[in-house]
């Protein structure tokens, strides 16, 4: 079986083989001449995306519509192998990009020998370079082109944040010395070191400003801290949790895999200060911003730890709850935890998944367990590319 990129279903193309040898069960290649093309092939944006270029875009040659098309029929696939189920899916376009250009606003560039930015080869430590990333946000492809090279830095990570700020530059060194940094405008500017960020201008952390309705919350991302690269995703993820769940006023929430607060904040809102919700997140920096941006809301909790250990020890004091998020990283959340949530007893799960098969494995757990799938949704959050984001909503089967 050979595993090929830069390619579609249907075509005719001839394969450079790039790992692997005749013997092995699997190989790689790309595909490096189209002898015949299929009709949602569209010529590449960027000059790199190609064989033996970046490794950042898979889909570069593939229209938007088909795109969206080919994400849908791998998160069916997924559901149909790993949890036996036939679900029509639609993958959903969020605000924020111009036909799947110039939205990501978190880019992580290396750098090459001589100092230039760049990114990564496709399964690769060698560094392309690059002049800017047309999948990048304007105000992140504003550094690039204005800070070309970064002689004495090993990355340069650029966050372009959606509260109005300017950019904020995080720079991580080759050796022990601060390298000699570039002017970049308006942007803050920190070094990552072994104890952390060091200031050198303006901020360490980016306001993130989300709105939803009438909600409205500026929540507060430490350095390179998980949030959402489409500046569209986090409304729409926040929407579809809510529209699933229906939160009542009075209602008792848990929302784990919590992160910064952001889901926390949204469902704070929506069950007033006669309910309550507890967060659970287990990186200590996202933790900090929670407790910060979650500060004002005295009937939203936040707990630090891991999920699993934190849901045990509840479970242990008798702790139930009406609706649980989950948001848990690509493994998924796993058989113990998907366990323990439904052991809450909750009249609604809302499972925000980044990788199709992890949810799919989750989903059958759940079915084991008495919940059922009861709706699901799809984003497009990362055009160009092969990933795509899904809200799943799980109630009990009976």
């Amino acid at each position: 079986m050979i595993f090929v990129r830069h390619t579609l279903p249907g075509e005719r193309v001839r394969v450079r083989i790039t790992e692997g040898a005749s013997d092995d069960r699997f190989l790689r290649g790309d595909a490096v001449e189209v002898l015949t093309a299929a009709p949602d092939r569209v010529e590449r944006r960027c000059p790199v995306s190609g064989p033996g270029g970046c490794g950042g875009c898979d889909w570069q040659h593939v229209s938007t519509a088909g795109q969206r098309t080919l994400k849908a029929a791998v998160v069916r696939e997924q559901l149909r192998r790993l949890a036996s189920l036939d679900v029509d899916v639609q993958v959903e376009p969020v605000p924020g990009d111009e036909d799947g250009l110039g939205w990501r606003t978190r880019v992580q560039h290396a750098v090459a020998p001589d100092g230039h930015l760049g990114l990564r080869r496709h399964r690769s430590h060698d560094v392309v370079r690059i002049t800017s990333c047309p999948i990048a946000h304007p105000r992140v492809r504003g550094v690039e082109l204005a800070s070309p090279t970064w002689p004495g830095a090993r990355a340069v990570e650029v966050v372009a944040p959606a509260g109005g700020d300017g950019p904020l530059v995080l720079v991580q060194p080759q050796g022990r010395r601060r390298p000699r940094l570039p002017a970049v405008g308006d942007a803050s500017l920190a070094v990552v070191g072994d104890q952390g960020l060091e200031r050198v201008r303006g901020r360490t952390w980016v306001r993130e400003r989300v709105e939803v309705g009438d909600w409205r919350a500026d929540l507060r991302v430490s350095g390179s801290g998980f949030w959402q690269v489409h500046p569209g995703a986090p409304a729409a993820l926040v929407a579809a949790v809510l529209d699933g769940l229906d939160p009542q006023p009075g209602e008792q929430v848990l929302d784990l895999y919590a992160g910064v607060g952001l889901f926390a904040s949204a469902l704070g809102a929506r069950v007033g200060s006669d309910g309550a919700v507890l967060a659970v997140e287990g990186d200590a920096g996202a933790v900090r911003d929670a407790r910060r941006n979650l500060h004002g809301m005295p009937h939203v909790g936040i707990t630090a730890g891991r999920v699993d250990e934190v849901l045990d020890a509840a479970l242990e004091r008798g702790l139930t709850a009406d609706l649980v998020v989950l948001d848990p990283p690509r493994t998924g959340a796993g058989r113990v935890v998907v366990q323990q949530v439904t052991a809450l007893s909750p009249r609604a799960v809302a499972y925000v998944a980044c990788d199709p098969a992890a949810l799919a494995r989750d989903v059958a757990t759940f079915a084991g367990l008495g919940f059922r799938l009861a709706g699901l949704r799809a984003f497009d959050c990362f055009p160009m590319t092969m990933h795509v984001e899904c809200v799943a909503l799980l109630e009990p089967s009976g």
